[in-house]
This record gives C-alpha cells, structure tokens and sequence, in this order.
C-alpha cells in the first residue's frame, strides 16, 4: 500500500480516527506522518519504550479528578480487584468488573471506541442466521418498548417485521437441513 499523501513510499504509518462516530484512516509513509505531525506518539513509543497498556493506564485515569483514592474503595465481587489496581495495570480482572467499575469505565469506552456497547463481528462462515438472530432479537426489544410507551401502531408494525424474519429465519434452517 502507497502513502495516501505522496503516492512514492510504502505506508508504514497507519491511522484510524473517530471523529462524532466518523471512521477516517490514513496510511502514510515515515516521512509524510513526521511532516504532518502524526508521529509523535508513534516515536515516543520506540524511543521510550512506551506500550499500548501504559496508553490505556493513562486513559483510563483520565477525567477522575487529582489522583486522590477515596479511603473506601468499592472492590469488584467476584476477584476482588479494585479500581486503583485496574488502573496501575491496565487490565480488568474479570468479567463483573465491567458491572462493578461500570459507571467509571463507559465513558472511557465511549472516547476509546466510539460506543460502551460491544458489538462484536459475525463470521461469514455462519451463513447470516446469526444476524437474523440478532435482528429478530433487537426487534423484539424494540417491540416491547413500544408496547410500555403504548404505542401500539409502531408496535404492531414491528410484530409484523418480527413475523417476517421468522419466516426468513425458518426458511434459512430448512435450506441448511437439505
């Protein structure tokens, strides 16, 4: 792959922002990204020895005020793990840390990623039933949010889109079947 700014040297620098949920990327050689000023973590990280996690310790200290540690500190319920020792590591502890440090950690997702809810990637392999799973179970969600706020006109249509990818669904499982 070329620079995208002087179309001559191979990219070796490759750059993904999110900007108000817009993905923009740019691959640049060594020599256009200095120019540009995009080197600058990049080369702090070889000269210091600086890693992804210390970047993530970081972030995740970010935004919580002077440093202080309140003198109880709620620990997580399963492996015990506080957030100070989250935050000294950069790692998370297990899978209920994510509910117990949840109100410190979503919105540091939401700078990182772009989003706090974890949508993960399908794998083609699985022929989209998967997908339609997925639909069906969102519009399912949706149906009874509508159902609550008594919207019923709303609420029928989805029944009747819900209807629909059942019907898509059962017939993918019978084509699977022959």
């Amino acid at each position: 792959m070329l620079c995208d700014d002087c179309k001559k040297r191979p990219a070796s620098v490759h750059i993904t922002k999110i900007v108000n949920n817009d993905k923009i990327e740019r691959h640049l050689c060594n020599e256009c990204a200095k120019s540009l000023g995009e080197m600058s973590l990049a080369a702090f990280a070889m000269d210091n020895k600086f890693s992804v996690q210390d970047f993530l310790k970081g972030m995740f200290n970010y935004g919580f005020g002077d440093g202080a540690q309140p003198v109880t500190e709620a620990a997580c319920r399963n492996c015990g793990m506080t957030y100070s020792e989250f935050s000294r590591n950069g790692k998370i502890g297990c899978s209920t840390c994510y509910t117990t440090f949840g109100e410190r950690l979503e919105p540091l997702l939401r700078r990182i990623h772009g989003s706090s809810a974890h949508t993960g990637k399908i794998p083609k392999r699985s022929g989209g039933e998967l997908e339609v799973k997925q639909r069906l179970k969102r519009l399912k969600q949706e149906l009874a949010k509508h159902i609550v706020q008594e919207e019923y006109e709303l609420a029928a249509k989805i029944r009747d889109e819900i209807r629909s990818v059942e019907k898509k669904m059962t017939d993918m499982q019978a084509n699977n079947g022959q």
